[in-house]
């Protein structure tokens, strides 16, 4: 099966580029000085932390995507909230993708094919609609059968309009500038730079058959994400940072959460397998 993601044999995802467009705008009022405070940023700072470091690299990513470590089903749920509040699509249709991702990667049926420039593989991709969502129903069976992940897959964009009016509730419109739009700009790209920037700048340590490199400033972005070749190389590993230098604060949080007996079956390469890997 051929998916072809040539952006002129593509129709545009005209919602993305809507919601793109007002997010980022949304973002620039931050810019009136009535608009700062410092519990706004503050918020800002914190509310990246949970979306984009618990939700979007602890839950979705390690978790759901590659499922390398388990954790109670109640904490399961929060943390795929958590990544429900980053907005950045549906529960299932990021997990199906990104499994593709791994499927696919640097090639034509990878839907961020870094191969086709860094603005693809950043965020172009998204602006059409990408033939590799056909692939999610398939790629997701574990939680497509779960309703509370069918429901966080429908409604991700009604539960972030909810919690924007809980901000505004709470903080007025400085929260809403810095805790809805300016947060989710930063998580945006932040996101996004493990699909181009570590597909670009950096080393790789390992032969992974794709583009994919360990590039630090993306790693102290995203959480540890940004050790991708290690991931690559390792899929299925709870730790992305291999080497002592290669900090990885999520590996933190999951070693944090086995200690408090709230994580289990975490799968880590061993000593030979990294060993005999390692270019």
């Amino acid at each position: 099966m051929t998916i072809a993601t040539t952006p002129t044999q593509l129709k545009p995802s005209w919602p993305f580029i809507v919601v793109l467009i007002v997010v980022h705008m949304g973002a620039l009022f931050a810019f009136l000085p009535s608009n700062f405070s410092w519990a706004a940023v503050g918020l800002a700072v914190f509310l990246h932390w949970v979306t984009g470091g618990l939700g979007i690299t602890l839950g979705w990513h390690r978790m759901l995507t590659h499922r390398s470590f388990k954790t109670p089903k109640w904490l399961e749920y929060f943390l795929a909230f958590c990544g429900s509040l980053a907005c950045e699509g549906g529960v299932i249709w990021w997990v199906g993708l990104h499994r593709n991702h791994h499927l696919h990667s640097d090639t034509e049926r990878d839907q961020h094919n870094s191969n086709k420039g860094f603005w693809w593989s950043h965020m172009g991709w998204m602006m059409y609609e990408t033939p590799a969502a056909s692939e999610v129903e398939k790629l997701t069976k574990d939680l497509s059968s779960d309703p509370v992940y069918r429901f966080l897959d429908d409604y991700f964009f009604p539960i972030q309009i909810a919690f924007g009016v809980l901000l505004f509730l709470i903080g007025g419109w400085s929260f809403v500038v810095w805790g809805i739009f300016v947060r989710l700009v930063v998580v945006y790209h932040c996101t996004w730079f493990v699909n181009s920037a570590t597909h670009k700048f950096g080393y790789q340590t390992y032969d992974s058959d794709d583009q994919s490199t360990n590039c630090w400033w993306v790693a102290l972005l995203t959480y540890g994400e940004g050790w991708h070749n290690n991931h690559h190389a390792f899929p299925q590993s709870a730790r992305h940072g291999l080497k002592w230098w290669e900090i990885d604060t999520t590996w933190m949080m999951v070693s944090l959460l086995k200690t408090l007996g709230l994580a289990d079956k975490v799968r880590l390469p061993n000593e030979q397998q990294i060993a005999t890997t390692d270019s």
